[in-house]
């Protein structure tokens, strides 16, 4: 066996440097991506409340934007999943036009009025814009995976103002029980950076009012298990609706730019019939799950509004809408377990998303990150039982099983059905 001349730790400051310069660009570019997105989805946020008829082009919108995707971006339309899928498999380089295709498609989605997230755009820019690094540099496969995980972690810190729960994302959401430790130095790196490139672009993230932690005793642990329950059903509810209203559209809908334009209908309809309330991001509404109870069916109509989106095809992403459908349902719960509303709108927020993405670990950051350290035990237990209860889906379909989420115990042979006969 070949023994080295030097300390391992000398082979690390080569690693840590050449990571660090890495991750830094993957920062910087990702970081200043999601500040011009979240200040353009804050200009066309404020113009459609402003001119609230615009909705009623939300088809023709979507239309277009369905036709911008079948003309220049087939290749990119997978989203978040072709990422997922070029870590696993690295294949080619990720298109730049992904970057541009899916700001203007997000954008166009939220000014019309589509109730769509911004987590998906911004991990898709930071993923497009990171990957570009593998022709300047000549990455081998083994650092590309590293790179696009890298660019993962960055836009969903920039774009949340959550570097520590963005950097374990990049690495919990490509498969359900396992981590990929290997790039943890970057994915940190590339998260905390871009999180400070966003703030010094003038970034500001919303502020959530949890100011109510009960003490940790057995009726509390008892009510946030139950709750857990429920938001790992919303969780997978949701990811199952989602999925089945695209299967169903592009099986019914063969031409492509239809399929939002149908959708967009739908939404422009229920908008006018049921108020403008469960479109677009849905923050103000979030902000009131933390200070006062809401009508109890508040959850469930940003469900249905996201899934018709979504479903149909409109651009975004998942996360925001589902801290909405976590907090407005926690809001529900609240007098039914005996605590907080702010508290039980703070555990569905992160913990449906736990459920729906499969990411219990980075959810329960997350909340850490926003809500302060006292949340962290009751989010935990939130967060790991959505996970447990939300079954075998996911929003992300090319997320891999690399672990059963918990062993089922072996059927005693005595109970074992008998052989058939032949």
């Amino acid at each position: 066996m070949k023994v080295s001349l030097y300390p391992e730790q000398t082979a690390l400051l080569s690693y840590v440097g050449k990571w660090t310069c890495i991750a830094g660009a993957i920062a910087a570019l990702s970081g200043s991506a999601s500040a011009f997105f979240l200040f353009a989805l804050d200009a066309a946020t404020g113009w459609r409340e402003a001119h609230p008829w615009i909705v009623w082009l939300l088809p023709l919108a979507g239309f277009a934007v369905g036709w911008l995707y079948l003309k220049t971006g087939a290749s990119v339309e997978a989203g978040n999943n072709l990422l997922i899928d070029e870590i696993h498999d690295p294949q080619k380089v990720v298109p730049l036009r992904m970057a541009p295709l899916v700001l203007v498609g997000t954008v166009v989605s939220h000014l019309f009025g589509a109730s769509v997230g911004r987590e998906g755009t911004a991990v898709q820019m930071g993923g497009a814009l990171a990957d570009q690094l593998t022709y300047a540099l000549r990455l081998r496969h083994a650092d590309r995976r590293i790179v696009l995980m890298a660019g993962i972690s960055a836009g969903f810190a920039s774009v949340f103002g959550t570097p520590l729960a963005g950097a374990i994302f990049g690495m919990e959401v490509l498969a359900v029980g396992r981590l990929r430790y290997d790039a943890i130095f970057p994915c940190v790196v590339a998260a905390v950076a871009a999180d400070q490139v966003g703030m010094a672009w003038g970034v500001h993230h919303t502020h959530y009012p949890m100011d109510a932690v009960v003490a940790i005793g057995l009726a509390s642990v008892a009510a946030v298990l139950v709750a857990g329950i429920a938001f790992g059903l919303a969780g997978m509810a949701f990811a199952k609706s989602t999925h089945a209203a695209s299967s169903f559209m592009k099986r019914h809908v063969p031409y492509a730019p239809l399929r939002p334009m149908l959708g967009g209908a739908l939404v422009a309809v229920a908008v006018w019939l049921l108020g403008s309330r469960y479109i677009g991001l849905g923050i103000p509404v979030i902000v009131e799950a933390f200070r006062q109870p809401l009508a109890p069916w508040d959850f469930f109509g940003k469900f249905a509004f996201t899934v018709a989106s979504l479903g149909s095809g409109f651009k975004g992403g998942e996360v925001t809408p589902l801290f909405f459908i976590g907090a407005t349902l926690g809001n529900a719960l609240a007098p039914l377990l005996h605590l907080p509303f702010p508290l039980l709108a703070a555990l569905g927020f992160v913990a449906v998303f736990a459920g729906a993405a499969n990411t219990p670990l980075a959810s329960t950051i997350m909340a850490i990150e926003l809500f302060g350290p006292q949340i962290g035990p009751f989010a935990a237990l939130a967060c790991v039982v959505a996970y447990l209860f939300s079954g075998r889906c996911g929003i992300y379909r090319s997320q891999k099983a690399g672990m059963a989420k918990y062993r089922v115990p072996p059927v005693p042979r005595d109970r074992l059905p008998p052989p058939s006969a032949k």
